[in-house]
């Protein structure tokens, strides 16, 4: 009997199709049945081996060293991962394997992780790809209906292989080019690095923002209420206060405008992260957790997608779906709602995978046993498809203008025709317990040109305001656009494996992908370039100095925008994957020849304050603080009193910078609370410093108090 051989990216998804396509005999490392063998991967089996690997001199950090450029490509598999890689080497190797399925991840990176495997592994034999966007069962049984060769996702590897390539040759080598220079660990990535400079810019432009104060004049006459337009000065101000004030005022114009808001289309990750982000302050890592549990539990669809459309043969089961989340929904009780389901239809803007939906699975259990942040994010998914599939919100806006000793006012109202999705989402929003801004209207009573009211006024002070700080749900917007101004829109010519790919608009343009920003954000703050404030992302001392000094090669946002187009293009076949990376290597040496060297004030500039505990007992230079150390500053000494240092490891006391400060001072301290190995007790001694001046610094006990 011959086995056909299915490879998943998690543990997880590997039991779900395991269950549907029949292999339910659990082995290690694998499922079997039904003629399959379905194992599964965890994440990045197989990696770039690190800079170490190639020559044992790149343990060290130095300039000389660079730039790093593997010729060949080594790869490894990490000690945590070996037994599973074992696990499907074997499997990939059996005798009785025929076939083997790709079911990693749909999408650029999915492609990456089976095909390290594969090659690491030695297979040569035939291999089918998996597609889907749903864990349902009956999406995988579409799915394993119809497989296609994955020759027709070459170009789709090339590119994906291209930018993992990339991004290790600037990570590798901008880090410890900068790093070196600057005597600090100063992490710089090729997505990472101008997003940090997009925050960086935003902070400066709000330091740099200059207040200033305003006026304006309102008139009013029992509910209508017109304003002036800015007036600079206090005095202008009120002397058009007192001019108007028990006056007369005429309405010279009154326009209606009817106006139609659409409704707003269906979720793509990024919109999803940015609306929970706004409405629930979830990080957008978070979300993509929160979804990607969903997912595997089959009541979501595919998560990491750059569509908020559908595609056409889809319509009957939006149509259903519609109609069993107005019976199941709590918001949608008596809610007349005909759904327009060919609205979010659009073959064309499906790329890799088609907007995010709630399952036909999702419907069955609904919200029971989930997670409040689970159902926050379902009920976000749900609300957004009746709002999509709903009718247009209509109304009527009224701009009235008033004449009053000789100036100008303007008053404005709206009125709600048709509620339309507006309904939908008003109710969505009530019935959450979030940060929700609900719309304020203003009614104006009947107008008519030329009609006179006898007025009083008032004048009321204002002030510009500074730029707001990003917020995950903004940076995200700004990551998304940045860099488009000159990106090309056509995907006519793509290639079935690049649409599929994840290679539509938001893939090749804009800083990273719908399915790496979250990490990219959790990076900047993990690094301390960037930190928290609530919802303000707010870049540090070092993040600004860092933007600062790094080209604008690795801070333009045009620039990285510039290369996901390039990488597009490879997945489409159009462009030579080699000539990329020969540029990418080019602009490598180009950046460690042109920095090879920096000015001395410079040198500190990511130094943070050292702490002064006292003078060295070898040079008299200043004694610093460090983070598992006590150092002299002068670098040709070795002076150095290690915190973990064993004397006081064994006595089971801390070594304080206060006992460090009087051994520095007197050559010795009194210690309280040593504990005696002997006794098992606590005494009180005066500890002595020992310093030979070899490499260690010694300590002993010169008494007991």
């Amino acid at each position: 009997m011959s086995f056909q051989l299915v490879i998943a990216e998690k543990p997880s998804v590997a039991r779900s199709i395991a269950a549907v396509i029949g292999a339910t005999e659990k082995q290690n490392g694998y499922w079997q049945g039904g003629g399959y063998l379905v194992s599964w991967c965890i994440g990045h089996l197989v990696s770039f081996a690190e800079a170490g690997q190639y020559d044992e001199k790149y343990c060290k950090w130095r300039y000389e060293d660079l730039p790093i450029l593997p010729q060949p490509w080594q790869f490894i598999v990490p000690d945590e991962k070996k037994q599973q890689f074992e696990v499907l080497r074997a499997l990939l190797n059996r005798p009785d394997v025929d076939s083997v399925t790709a079911a990693t991840d749909a999408g650029r990176e999915g492609e990456l992780i089976f095909r390290f495997v594969y090659q690491m592994a030695g297979c040569t034999k035939p291999v089918k790809r998996l597609w889907i966007s749903s864990m349902e069962d009956a999406a995988i049984r579409e799915g394993f209906a119809n497989l296609r060769p994955d020759s027709d996702y070459d170009a789709l590897y090339q590119s994906a292989l291209c930018r993992a390539k990339a991004d290790w040759l600037v990570g590798i080598n901008a880090t410890r080019l900068f790093s070196v220079l600057y005597h600090k660990t100063l992490t710089v990535g090729r997505v990472q690095t101008p997003t940090l400079k997009m925050l960086v810019d935003r902070d400066a432009k709000i330091l740099r923002f200059q207040k200033e104060k305003y006026y304006t004049v309102g008139i009013h006459s029992g509910s209508l209420k017109a304003d002036s337009g800015r007036i600079a000065d206090a005095e202008t101000a009120n002397s058009l206060k007192e001019k108007c004030t028990g006056t007369t005022t005429v309405c010279t114009s009154v326009k209606r405008e009817k106006k139609t808001e659409q409704p707003p289309k269906l979720y793509d990750l990024t919109t999803l992260q940015r609306e929970a982000n706004r409405l629930f302050g979830f990080a957008a890592k978070q979300t993509l957790d929160y979804a990607q549990q969903l997912y595997e539990k089959k009541l979501l669809t595919y998560p990491r997608t750059d569509s908020q459309y559908l595609t056409e043969d889809m319509g009957q089961t939006v149509q259903h779906l519609v109609s069993d989340l107005l019976r199941l929904l709590p918001i949608a009780q008596g809610l007349a709602l005909t759904p327009d389901v060919g609205r979010v239809l659009n073959s064309k803007k499906v790329s890799d995978h088609h907007a995010i939906l709630p399952t036909a699975e999702f419907v069955k259990q609904g919200f029971t046993g989930l997670a409040e942040s689970e159902c926050k994010l379902m009920n976000l998914v749900c609300s957004k498809l009746l709002c999509a599939v709903a009718a247009p919100h209509e109304y009527e806006t009224v701009t009235a203008v008033f004449s009053c000793a000789g100036n100008e006012f303007t008053a404005k109202g709206k009125t709600v025709l048709v509620p339309g999705w507006k309904e939908i989402d008003q109710r969505f929003r009530s019935n959450l317990k979030a940060d929700t801004e609900e719309e304020v209207l203003n009614t104006l009573p009947e107008l008519a040109e030329g009609q006179s009211f006898s007025v009083m006024a008032n004048v009321s002070e204002h002030f510009t305001s500074p730029p707001k700080a990003y917020t995950e749900d903004t940076l995200l917007s700004a990551m998304e656009r940045a860099g488009t101004e000159d990106m090309p829109e056509d995907k006519v010519n793509c290639s079935a494996g690049a649409r599929e790919g994840g290679l539509g608009h938001a893939e090749r343009k804009g800083l990273g992908t719908p399915a790496t920003r979250a990490a990219i954000l959790e990076k900047l703050v993990q690094m301390g370039f960037v930190q928290r404030k609530g919802k303000q992302l707010i870049p540090t001392k070092d993040g600004i100095n860092l933007a600062v000094v790094l080209p604008e090669s690795l801070t333009s946002p045009a620039l990285t925008a510039e290369w996901e187009n390039r990488l597009t293009e490879i997945a489409k076949g159009s462009a030579d994957p080699d000539e990329f990376m020969a540029e990418i290597e080019a602009q490598v040496r180009q950046l460690v020849k042109t920095y090879s060297c920096i000015s001395a004030d410079k040198q500190n500039l990511f130094q943070s304050e050292r702490v002064i505990i006292g003078k060295c007992p070898r040079c008299s230079e200043n004694v610093y603080e460090g983070k598992k150390n006590f150092y002299c500053g002068n670098r040709s000494c070795q002076f150095v009193m290690w915190k973990n240092d064993r004397f006081f490891e064994q006595r089971k006391k801390a070594f304080t910078p206060k006992i460090a400060a009087a051994l520095l001072k007197n050559g010795k301290a009194k210690v309280k609370g040593l504990y005696s190995e002997k006794t098992g007790k606590t005494y009180d001694a005066t500890v002595l410093l020992a310093d030979t001046g070899g490499k260690y610094v010694n300590y002993r006990v010169e008494r007991k108090e």
